[in-house]
């Protein structure tokens, strides 16, 4: 396991050596936070909705999650390009090694990335209602992390040009983002809307990171915990799965 902590570690290293990365990433939930808790707030709220920030929040922060963790597979592309991953599948270690390392570092990186986030939200006016459930916001966000950085993984896996990962990511992510319950909630939705987000794996992350946040679980904690960690596994599974074929 030594050489999945070393890709891990790399991982986390090789990504925070660049400040406009870091910049860049959280520029998009901020610009999503500012615009959309300030702007629909006072409509959200005479609609009985009661404080919109303390539900956008938690989207929010799984929105710079879900980006972040799935634009790090195009890191395999780049290593592919310039000849770094030939190096890395030539080392005396297993491939599965190599792709949890490289997994697990993307995922942790995308979860601190979204603690900014969330301390961000807290100086915009969010507010928690039951800090002792921190430590179990932490365990969805970390749960979300590895989905998307596997959801990354395995299309970085099957693609050689960066172009073709973005348009597919695009093509992947804005649907898993605004078909779940990041922005809106689910209560009241018309029916085949519903039926989309709650086939949405990312809607179960978000209601377990905002029911650990705030007021409570729309879907319930365990029913959050058990498709998101089912759906996290099979991801995992496919993603190291792709890699481990691919032809050099």
């Amino acid at each position: 396991m030594s050489a999945v902590y070393i890709l891990w570690l790399r991982q986390i290293k090789r990504y925070y050596r660049s400040r406009a990365r870091i910049i860049g990433s959280i520029g998009q939930p901020i610009l999503f936070l500012l615009a959309l808790g300030f702007g629909f707030g006072p409509v959200y709220q005479r609609a009985g909705g009661g404080n919109y920030m303390q539900f956008l929040a938690p989207g929010v922060v799984s929105m710079g999650i879900l980006f972040l963790g799935v634009f790090s597979g195009i890191e395999i592309i780049w290593d592919r390009q310039f000849g770094f991953l030939k190096e890395t599948l030539v080392a005396p270690v297993s491939r599965l090694q190599i792709v949890l390392g490289r997994i697990l570092g993307g995922a942790t990186v995308a979860m601190i990335q979204g603690f900014l986030v969330l301390l961000i939200c807290f100086i915009a006016g969010f507010r928690m209602e039951r800090i002792a459930r921190l430590p179990l916001a932490m365990i969805f966000m970390f749960l979300i992390a590895v989905l998307c950085t596997s959801i990354g993984t395995a299309v970085a896996s099957v693609l050689e040009d960066i172009q073709g990962f973005q348009l597919i990511i695009n093509f992947l992510v804005m649907p898993l983002f605004f078909f779940s319950n990041a922005l809106f909630p689910v209560a009241g939705l018309p029916r085949a809307l519903q039926l989309i987000v709650q086939f949405n794996p990312l809607s179960y992350g978000i209601d377990g990171v905002r029911g650990a946040l705030t007021h409570g679980f729309h879907f319930g904690l365990a029913a959050d915990f058990g498709v998101l960690g089912l759906m996290t596994a099979g991801l995992v599974g496919l993603g190291s799965y792709l890699f481990s074929r691919i032809q050099l």
